[in-house]
């Protein structure tokens, strides 16, 4: 089963802080969640992600003091120990899950974080995601740009599995071209 994931996270050269997580799978099923206990001031200095980011997750900004704060209200917003254990079991309810990101090596890491280290991923979730622009390039196709809702974790991912669904590598019926053929 295809899931593909996308992930908004600070990157500041050093570490990977993890912000949200949208996961889009092949069989309709989705998932979104925003980490409630993330490094949010930092986030929210951060350049890129207060313009890119930040204005499309539950919160918003103060109005007297001018500051952004996360909406902790929010339905999406959930602890770490809380999302690593839905997203455990969203990969696994429907078999061995097949892990699809566009640029994924960052969000790998990233999906790796929520367990601890890579080796502390739970048993059946793959130690490596499938590659759009890879897949592509071997394909000879140009991955189609969004035409809107980009850096919102799941509408990223939708929008990474309507590629491979056009390129006929996955399906809404669970059944796919393997890649590369």
């Amino acid at each position: 089963m295809i899931h593909v994931y996308d992930t908004e996270f600070l990157d500041d050269g050093r570490s990977l802080s993890l912000i949200s997580i949208g996961i889009a799978a092949e069989d309709g099923r989705e998932y979104h969640a925003v980490l409630a206990d993330a490094p949010w001031e930092r986030v929210v200095a951060h350049d890129w992600l207060r313009e890119n980011v930040v204005p499309l997750l539950p919160g918003g900004t103060d109005p007297e003091t001018g500051r952004w704060s996360l909406d902790a209200g929010d339905p999406r917003v959930r602890s770490r120990s809380r999302i690593a254990a839905e997203v455990e079991e969203f990969l696994l309810s429907r078999g061995e899950p097949e892990l699809w990101a566009d640029y994924g090596a960052y969000d790998h890491v990233a999906l790796c974080g929520l367990y601890g280290a890579m080796v502390d991923l739970p048993r059946g979730i793959p130690m490596f995601t499938r590659e759009l622009r890879q897949e592509a390039a071997s394909r000879g196709l140009e991955v189609p740009e969004m035409t809107a809702g980009a850096h919102d974790a799941l509408e990223d991912a939708r929008h990474v599995l309507r590629v491979l669904r056009a390129w006929g590598v996955a399906s809404g019926e669970g059944t796919r071209t393997p890649p590369g053929a």
